[in-house]
């Protein structure tokens, strides 16, 4: 049980954002301590593209993309969700990687760097007095000058804070998703990402690393709720409507003996900082899918969440500063790309609206690389 070390960083949760900030910060010389509920490696529910925006940061971090031999993605395929197929192009591109592996490699070298990892450790609380932190888990207190949330799409700490709001203020009337996610054998092009529609839906396929493919969608809790609760009976009653993803389902060597899933996904709106905790990833806003890509948007968040804690912790600003140079910076590289995101997630899973708009986009290319640039961030 620790009690005593006084640490610069305190990060709750070891996804994307939460690792590459802490290897940062180990670069800068602070003395970081990382918290992750579950043990490296793990999967998580993700979809598993990373445009390539992110390959600059994740070879100075120093993880071998390029020498991974990952699959490049160039090429994207939407269907409707009839099956009627519009292929286009993806300018920027990116590549295909699983979690497991990824997360994995930054967790090796958090610890290279010195970096203080607590896997299978919870976080119960973290409450600042006295202008630092005193952070709770499940094997000890730990205090802290500056603690970072980097804990994914849903957890115990929105509840406790009560920071998920809708937009009318009115929780129980959101719509809430799930996700899931298998890895398979297929015969896919590994240079396609395709997303396939499904009534209230989509689900997204790409190749990753050692041929293996990664299968992902999101839906509805509606739509699980109306099959009995039975994951599997959802997919051949509503997701094999689709042809092409029924051709899937039906054709390819599943991986895992079960899926993974997540319950209870919240697209709600968020607040880049609360009780003087900065938040990366998804617990900073709402990264909807179609966001063009989560990932590269958490690690993005990550970095400048270390622009500000390093000027933070050398003393050039003070802690109100950094709060909220933080979160204009945020606010200033996201908000319209959230915002594309949700009206490109709006225009998916439906009867007609997805046809028609995919009909458009396709007789337009201007128009659609229009649309796909402003879902994809810039190198950084």
């Amino acid at each position: 049980m620790e009690t005593n070390t006084e640490y610069d960083v305190a990060i709750i949760g070891g996804g994307l954002g939460g690792l590459t900030l802490a290897i940062q910060c180990a670069d800068a010389g602070y003395c970081v301590v990382l918290f992750e509920k579950e043990q490296y490696p793990f999967h998580k529910v993700c979809g598993e593209y990373i445009s390539n925006e992110s390959k600059p940061f994740l070879t100075r971090l120093g993880i071998p993309i390029t020498e991974w031999n990952l699959p490049a993605i160039n090429q994207l395929l939407i269907t409707d969700i009839h099956g009627h197929a519009y292929p286009f192009t993806l300018d920027l591109g990116g590549f295909g990687i699983s979690r497991f592996r990824l997360d994995n490699a930054l967790y090796q070298l958090a610890l290279q760097k010195n970096v203080q990892v607590y896997s299978g450790t919870k976080v119960l609380n973290a409450v600042y007095t006295n202008n630092h932190f005193i952070v709770e888990a499940t094997n000890g207190s730990f205090s802290a000058k500056v603690t970072v949330g980097s804990f994914g799409k849903r957890s115990n700490f929105d509840v406790q804070w009560k920071r998920i709001l809708s937009p009318s203020g009115n929780h129980a009337n959101e719509t809430k998703f799930i996700g899931v996610k298998y890895h398979i054998r297929y015969p896919f092009l590994s240079n396609q990402i395709a997303l396939h529609n499904f009534k209230n839906g989509y689900c997204g396929i790409s190749m990753i690393e050692e041929q293996k493919c990664c299968l992902c969608y999101l839906t509805t809790a509606e739509n699980l709720r109306r099959s009995g609760n039975r994951i599997e009976v959802m997919e051949e009653k509503i997701l094999f409507q689709n042809p092409g993803l029924k051709k899937i389902f039906t054709e390819a060597g599943f991986l895992y003996a079960s899926p993974q899933v997540i319950a209870q996904v919240s697209f709600a709106p968020k607040t880049q900082v609360h009780n003087h905790v900065l938040m990366v990833g998804d617990a900073a806003g709402l990264i909807t899918p179609l966001c063009g890509n989560g990932m590269s948007m958490a690690m993005h968040a990550g970095r400048l969440a270390f622009n500000a804690i390093d000027m933070f912790l050398q003393g050039k600003i003070n802690r109100i500063e950094m709060e909220q140079q933080y979160s204009k910076s945020w606010q200033h590289q996201f908000k319209q790309r959230l915002w594309a995101g949700r009206q490109v997630q709006a225009l998916m899973g439906a009867q007609w609206l997805t046809s028609v708009a995919l009909k458009v986009l396709h007789r337009f290319p201007a128009l659609a690389k229009k649309v796909i640039s402003s879902t994809h961030g810039q190198p950084f």
